[in-house]
């Protein structure tokens, strides 16, 4: 038994310790190339996951209509088509029409496009300071609004905003020491998209064409808080209604990404956006194929994505803090590992693959996750926060929408305040995260450029370069040191387990 535990434990620790070299020496042997990326040309590009491009269609035009009916029924005249007689088992007889309501999702809609165009139009030069307050003020603020809910006797709002700025500061002070180094990729990110003024002015167009969704969206919305019925079938409504809305919304923002990360690629690829070699008509290809043959995978995709890598950063940060405490530290673990398979198949640097190569969603993930751990990359990716960061931002201003309509709600009709500040804040996310996605784009097209070939982050910016290689190499060092200090504690517990048995 000594024997083949000596065996195994030995084969554990050449393994471990030969991680960081060789993942070291795969990247070096990347380097070596001419920096030049084999692209597939458009007659290769075929349509990918079509089965979902139909159900999100099928899905919006189906939503679109109910939303339309039910905003009607009340719009200038109680019950105009009639639907409340098919509710007379949660009927409260509230009168109320759907234009009392609209504008204060007109207002998260204007609170949220304001946001969101601030952001495009100071991304070059206040854009880290916007991220570094929003990192700092984001548990304030929701301790803040808790506060506020309970002060107007919301109880149960109170606790909820309570628990989720615990959580956020635990958060923060779990991973502080990871932010110098987030923050310079955002730095960079930032840098490299405000260079590219016409992925700015579709993002920009983006956010018009979703503002005018969601004016149906908010015109349905506002018909069902204005309804008759009792507030548990227009929560339910208002739950399902916001499902559509965030999924929605979800397509729009990688579709952005999918557009922004083809672009980001030809330049690090091509050397610049001024470079003789770069393609013509770029950013009218990449849209193309993002909302054509790539459409279907950007739908499945957004189905996923959001709620598994939020669940990934929670896990990794409550991992990172717990310490000796072996039988957490097992019941995270076993958690860790579900979610890390999960996001083998659902991640968010699939959207890069699909944009430059336009393979299906899975594949593009799977791709890109073997890409990483292939190379080590994936040690620097598990060690960002941008998108953590970039996610607080997004809430940052949505909570914003969402206060301002609460507010205004609050005076009107205090029994109103919950749902409509609820609603409006998604809008206000939504909005802002359209904004925010170009330099996410920015992030994982650098990234994948970094896994796939060094020489090109070395183009085009020799410093970044430096730092970026650097962190890879301490990173892959502080990976084979937990690898020892466990093989460690394996061979003690075997030897104790020898002695005991002896």
């Amino acid at each position: 038994m000594g024997d083949s535990g000596s065996v195994s434990s030995s084969s554990f620790d050449s393994v471990s310790v030969a991680t960081a070299d060789q993942a070291q020496n795969i990247v070096q042997g990347r380097m070596s190339g001419d920096g030049g990326q084999a692209l597939p040309d458009e007659s290769s590009r075929s349509w990918r996951d079509i089965f979902w491009c139909f159900v999100f269609m099928i899905h919006l035009i189906s939503v679109g209509f109910m939303l339309v009916v039910l905003g009607l029924n009340r719009f200038k005249k109680s019950n105009r088509l009639q639907i409340d007689k098919y509710t007379n088992t949660i009927m409260e007889n509230r009168d109320g029409l759907t234009e009392d309501y609209w504008p204060l999702y007109g207002l998260a809609g204007g609170v949220g496009s304001l946001l969101g165009w601030t952001w495009l139009f100071l991304l070059g030069s206040f854009a880290n300071h916007v991220m570094k307050i929003s990192v700092h003020i984001l548990t304030t603020y929701l301790a803040v609004i808790s506060v506020l809910c309970f002060w107007g006797q919301l109880f149960f709002w109170g606790v909820a905003f309570s628990i989720v700025a615990g959580l956020q500061f635990l958060y923060v002070i779990s991973v502080i020491d990871r932010l110098p180094f987030t923050l310079l990729v955002l730095q960079k990110a930032v840098k490299m998209v405000s260079g590219l003024p016409e992925v700015i002015r579709v993002a920009y167009a983006f956010m018009i064409v979703m503002l005018l969704c969601m004016g149906i969206w908010s015109f349905g919305v506002s018909g069902i808080v204005a309804s008759s019925m009792g507030d548990g079938g227009r929560w339910w409504l208002l739950v399902v209604f916001s499902i559509s809305l965030f999924w929605a919304g979800a397509v729009f923002c990688n579709t952005l990404h999918v557009i922004v990360s083809g672009m980001v690629f030809l330049v690090l690829i091509h050397g610049g956006r001024e470079s003789s070699s770069m393609p013509s008509k770029s950013l009218m290809k990449a849209s193309r194929y993002a909302v054509t043959t790539s459409f279907g995978s950007i739908c499945y995709g957004s189905l996923f994505t959001a709620a598994i890598r939020t669940l990934r950063w929670e896990i990794r940060g409550i991992r990172s803090k717990i310490g000796k405490n072996e039988c957490l530290l097992c019941c995270v673990d076993f958690l860790f590992h579900l979610v890390e398979t999960l996001v083998r198949f659902f991640n968010k640097y699939a959207y890069v693959q699909i944009a430059v190569y336009g393979k299906s969603f899975n594949r593009s993930a799977r791709d890109a996750w073997e890409l990483f751990q292939s190379t080590g990359v994936e040690t620097l990716v598990a060690y960002d926060c941008s998108g953590a960061v970039l996610l607080m931002s997004t809430v940052m201003g949505g909570l914003t929408a969402g206060t301002c309509s609460g507010i205004w709600t609050w005076i009107k009709w205090k029994d109103k305040v919950s749902m409509v500040a609820c609603t409006a804040t998604l809008m206000g996310m939504v909005l802002v995260g359209l904004a925010i996605v170009v330099v996410e784009s920015a992030v994982t097209s650098i990234y994948i450029c970094y896994a796939e070939n060094p020489l090109l982050i070395q183009k085009w910016d020799a410093e970044f370069f430096n730092q970026i290689s650097e962190m890879l190499h301490q990173r892959l060092q502080h990976r084979s040191a937990r690898a020892r200090e466990v093989l460690s504690d394996y061979r003690f517990d075997s030897r104790r387990e020898d002695l005991v048995q002896a």
